[in-house]
């Protein structure tokens, strides 16, 4: 059974940094296109990153520059380094992933996504 697992959340102080990190189960995340959601309370799930099989990488314009998604393959892994966080980052963090190639007008858009994780929370404060 396929199984995307996020970790790395925990409660980090404004300024500092925290990589979260993603990985499954039944498949290799090299093949698919992989994306970072994040859901603070009351908001709605929102984009910020994607990493297409092909290596492009995608950012929400607003997190550009903060935020950075990476891949390293022969742990199956996909990484979001955040630095510089903000009480605004604290959210719980998601990872999705599809197969195909997905289309740069589409990586924003939950539903493109057939699987997803549970789940990491990330808590900014002082």
């Amino acid at each position: 059974q396929v199984q995307i697992v996020e970790s790395g959340g925990g409660s980090v102080q404004p300024g500092g940094s925290l990589t979260l990190s993603c990985t499954a189960s039944e498949f290799n995340l090299d093949e698919y296109n992989v994306g970072w959601f994040r859901q603070a309370p009351g908001k709605e799930r929102e984009a910020i990153s994607c990493i297409r099989r092909d290596g492009r990488r995608f950012y929400t314009d607003s997190l550009k520059g903060r935020f950075t998604i990476s891949r390293d393959n022969a742990k199956n892994t996909i990484y979001l380094q955040m630095d510089g966080v903000e009480p605004e980052d604290t959210a719980l963090y998601y990872c999705a992933a599809v197969a195909g190639l997905i289309r740069e007008e589409k990586w924003q858009i939950e539903y493109e996504y057939d699987w997803w994780g549970q789940g990491t929370q990330v808590t900014v404060s002082s």
